[in-house]
């Protein structure tokens, strides 16, 4: 059986200004340029608080979740690729 093992990282960098939570996720897999992704929070006119911690969970969710989707879109281009 033959096993490969790797590792790759995240890193999240987080900024809140006026209000608005960003946040830019960046895999790291030794491949350069890393892949990146970000996303933002903007609190609703009907938010009673303004809470930059929530604001940077739903901005890392939204970068995570759009650096997925950019990840899963060149691993099924690679594998068409192999047909080719």
């Amino acid at each position: 059986m033959n096993q490969t093992a790797t590792r790759w990282s995240v890193e999240i960098f987080l900024t809140e200004t006026d209000g608005r939570s960003y946040a830019r996720a960046r895999l790291l897999t030794g491949v350069q340029p890393p892949l990146s992704a970000s996303g933002v929070a903007v609190p609703s006119e009907h938010d009673a608080l303004d809470v930059p911690e929530i604001g940077f969970e739903l901005a890392t969710a939204r970068a995570l979740r759009s650096l997925a989707d950019k990840l899963l879109s060149i691993g099924e281009d690679d594998v068409a690729g192999l047909g080719d």
